[in-house]
């Protein structure tokens, strides 16, 4: 199931004015937040229950509103002049999209296409209802600021890598950062990164055969393996240690 807004699709499981104090508390934004500003947020919030492959929002699409994923993992991405689609960045748990839509003084569209990696539970707020929550919200308001302060921190250092680094080092640079989102239990072994190769080859910026060659020389030192469409760092501590190692 592929839908492009899925405000509008029936199939989907919809809560509105979830109560739970502890949906938000596993956003990153929210989560140090007081009661009483919470209590703000609880009654605005959708929720919608995801599979892997659905496809949230396009775009195409006039902007509605900010996501949060509360569980599971979501793939921004854009096209090329040819079609070709290009992983901007991967969200996990906690993370926030699409809130770039904010305070525009023109109807504004998505930035980018987010689409299910994993199955799991996002969170939606109408763009207007949570520009009124931030003006009367100082809390919320910073809370805000901050958490867009650093994604735009992380994506500076990621175009600096692209632009920067050669090949082998923006991979395993690559590897280690999403290692990172997705070793939630701080485990040291065969953490699962959810991407293809060719997947993988648009998040660092190369072709799929340069990353396919760094990939095969770290399978021989048994750092990673892949199987089933999944990265899997095998060895974190070694992973860490590479670009120590090689230069």
């Amino acid at each position: 199931m592929n839908r492009s807004d899925c405000m509008e699709n029936p199939h989907l499981l919809v809560y509105q004015e979830v109560k739970h104090e502890n949906l938000l508390r596993k956003i990153s934004i929210f989560k140090h937040l007081s009661h009483k500003s919470l209590q703000v947020i609880e009654k605005r919030i959708q929720t919608f229950e995801l599979k892997k492959g659905d496809q949230i929002i396009s775009e195409d699409e006039v902007a509605r509103g900010v996501y949060f994923v509360h569980s599971g993992a979501v793939k921004l991405t854009k096209e090329d002049e040819n079609g070709n689609e290009i992983i901007v960045c991967v969200k996990q748990k906690g993370d926030a999209f699409a809130e770039a839509c904010l305070f525009t003084q023109k109807t504004e569209r998505y930035p980018a296409t987010a689409t299910m990696l994993q199955e799991g539970k996002i969170i939606f707020l109408d763009k207007l209802e949570l520009e009124q929550d931030l003006y009367a919200n100082p809390e919320l308001a910073m809370q805000m600021i901050s958490y867009m302060s650093d994604a735009l921190r992380e994506m500076t250092s990621q175009l600096r890598d692209v632009a920067l680094l050669d090949v082998y080092a923006k991979t395993v640079k690559t590897l280690e950062r999403l290692g990172n989102k997705f070793n939630t239990g701080q485990n040291r072994w065969n953490i699962e990164i959810p991407l293809t190769v060719q997947e993988f080859a648009t998040v660092v910026g190369t072709t799929r055969e340069s990353v396919s060659r760094v990939f095969s020389k770290l399978k021989k030192e048994s750092i990673i393996d892949l199987k089933s469409r999944k990265i899997v760092i095998l060895d974190w501590c070694g992973l860490c240690t590479l670009l120590n190692r090689e230069y």
